[in-house]
């Protein structure tokens, strides 16, 4: 993991594990790779899981992801306009 993973991660998780301070550390990742729908060994879980999850953890179930919001149109028509160049930002 880089530097800048374990910068974000620790960002991160470190707000939400305060929500629930009753539990250790391993208990907070369980916690999290269910909420996550993740259902491998605890030992598997990578830190882009935990990261987008935190990330998304309390929004709205439809909200795009961050890291693709950026590219995101409404309308498929425009999106494929400006894919082929027609359109400019």
């Amino acid at each position: 993991m880089k530097c800048h993973r374990v910068n974000e991660l620790m960002e991160l998780i470190l707000p939400a594990w305060q929500q629930d301070s009753d539990l250790n550390l391993v208990q907070f990742l369980q916690k999290l790779a269910q909420e996550a729908g993740y259902e491998g060994n605890l030992a598997d879980l990578s830190d882009e899981i935990l990261i987008y999850h935190l990330k998304m953890r309390g929004t709205d179930k439809t909200e795009a992801i961050p890291g693709l919001k950026k590219d995101y149109e409404e309308d498929f028509k425009t999106a494929l306009l400006r894919a082929r160049g027609i359109l400019k930002d």
